[in-house]
């Protein structure tokens, strides 16, 4: 089956091209009820969006999304509900001496070994335009998650190049993430990330990042312990994501240093007569299943493979030639891939709240 759906009972299967009429999802699932409008999804996808600040590409879209179905007097009726944005800055035109090359470190090459084709305006579905449909969708999830369960989803760019946060996590929120273009929490760093992007953008080059996500309040039990673990499809949806090369939940790789009588995570009893750990070194997930203290995990994003700089590279025929990128694009995608990762986690996370209330009657 084509792999252009995520979720088995909150379900989203996104459509649209880079450059083509439009871009959208189709969500499945969402339980009747909820409040919902073009409101309350609009924001999130203006986080994403193309050309909001100097360190972005300065292509213009608006994303203005319209809901075309599942919604009624202002309320999710149970139904499919289709969103959808139309592209209003396309360039097609821009890529066509790309036609007969293959770009370094895109996926040109391997679309066309699988399909025989491609899309060669802007890379098709392979363009990380496609994601708006995933905030689009990760939006609503989001929404319920918060106002139903209290779930709070934060991600914010921890680092960027070498230049890194050490911030504890109860210093994270939400206002410190969005006051800065580069959606770092710590204002000392965000100015150092933001000079070092613009000297990067100068040069004509691309650097990568790592966007941290911290989930607060997550319900104990979600998640199934074989080939369904939370933290498997956690690691799924974010390494689905455009330019991600790494994930890593709780210590990640850095745990392989410690010992087991300093990784374990000691059950307490907490103020509320709760269970809880003393430490999260699992990072939320036990067995796959969540534990009731915060999920965090880390994305590694690869620095953007169009760049100004010339590379070699080859064309259909074969031919070596050499290849100096131009148009519009992101010299850092750290900043738009904060939205991203809050949409994924969100997604995610209420498949499996609603795999586990049906599992569980009395939820």
């Amino acid at each position: 089956m084509p792999g252009n759906s995520l979720g088995l009972m909150f379900r989203i299967s996104t459509f649209g091209e880079s450059h083509g009429g439009a871009v959208g999802v189709v969500v499945d699932g969402c339980p009747p009820g909820l409040a919902l409008s073009e409101e309350d999804i609009q924001p999130e996808l203006d986080r994403r969006k193309p050309g909001q600040s100097r360190i972005t590409t300065p292509r213009k879209e608006q994303d203005q999304i319209q809901i075309y179905s599942g919604v009624f007097e202002g309320h999710t009726t149970g139904t499919p509900i289709l969103i959808m944005a139309r592209n209003k800055d396309a360039r097609p035109e821009d890529y066509h001496h790309l036609k007969e090359l293959y770009r370094p470190s895109h996926a040109d090459y391997t679309y066309e070994m699988k399909y025989g084709r491609r899309d060669w305006r802007g890379s098709g579905r392979a363009s990380a335009r496609e994601t708006l449909a995933r905030v689009a969708g990760g939006a609503i999830a989001k929404k319920f998650l918060k106002e139903k369960l209290g779930v709070e989803i934060l991600s914010y760019v921890q680092q960027v190049g070498s230049i890194q946060t050490h911030l504890e996590d109860s210093q994270i929120h939400a206002e410190a993430i969005e006051a800065n273009i580069v959606r770092c929490p710590d204002p000392t760093v965000a100015d150092e990330m933001i000079q070092f992007i613009e000297e990067v953008k100068e040069d004509g080059d691309s650097v990568g990042g790592v966007v941290r996500c911290i989930i607060r309040n997550v319900p104990v039990g979600l998640g199934e312990p074989v080939f369904d673990k939370l933290h498997a499809d956690l690691a799924k949806a974010m390494t689905s994501i455009n330019a991600v090369k790494g994930f890593e939940i709780g210590s990640g790789f850095a745990g392989v240093a410690l010992r087991g009588s300093e990784h374990n995570d000691s059950y307490v009893k907490g103020k509320d007569g709760t269970i809880g750990t003393a430490t999260n070194n699992a990072g939320g997930v036990l067995g796959g299943i969540s534990t009731g203290e915060d999920i965090h995990f880390r994305v590694a994003f690869k620095p953007v493979a169009t760049i100004a700089k010339a590379q070699t590279t080859m064309t259909r025929a074969g031919d070596s030639v050499m290849l100096k990128a131009s148009g519009r694009h992101d010299p850092c995608v750290v900043p738009r891939a904060v939205p991203i990762v809050d949409a994924m986690a969100a997604l995610v996370l209420m498949d499996h709240y609603l795999r586990h209330a049906s599992q569980n009657r009395s939820v």
